[in-house]
């Protein structure tokens, strides 16, 4: 997800999202790690989206 799709998410969609990405990226991990995987940044991108969801909710916690 880019950063201007995830701006115009409300709260609750956000921690919903970010429930996703955060499940996704152990579903990731633990498959590489059983076998890799085809597309190993795949994990990279999952997790980069993990980080501007949780930017985001911390962003808008402070305002």
């Amino acid at each position: 997800m880019k950063n201007k799709e995830i701006k115009e998410l409300s709260a609750e969609e956000l921690n919903d999202k970010l429930a996703e990405y955060r499940k996704q990226h152990a579903d990731l991990k633990m498959a590489h790690a059983v076998t890799p995987l085809e597309n190993p940044l795949q994990i990279r991108k999952v997790r980069k989206t993990v980080a501007r969801l949780a930017t985001e909710i911390t962003n808008r916690e402070n305002q």
